[in-house]
């Protein structure tokens, strides 16, 4: 999910609706720390 977020980020960023590219990378930051806090947690257990 979060490597679709920043692919539509950076495809809205060239086309140049900033307002969506803004969200999509917030949205897809948010997905990757989610994942990495995950991943952490699955590796100690």
């Amino acid at each position: 999910m979060a490597l679709v977020f920043f692919v539509l980020a950076i495809v809205a960023a060239a086309v140049g609706a900033r307002g969506i590219a803004g969200i999509s990378m917030k949205v897809a930051r948010i997905f990757v720390i989610i994942f990495l806090i995950l991943a952490i947690i699955s590796l100690i257990l």
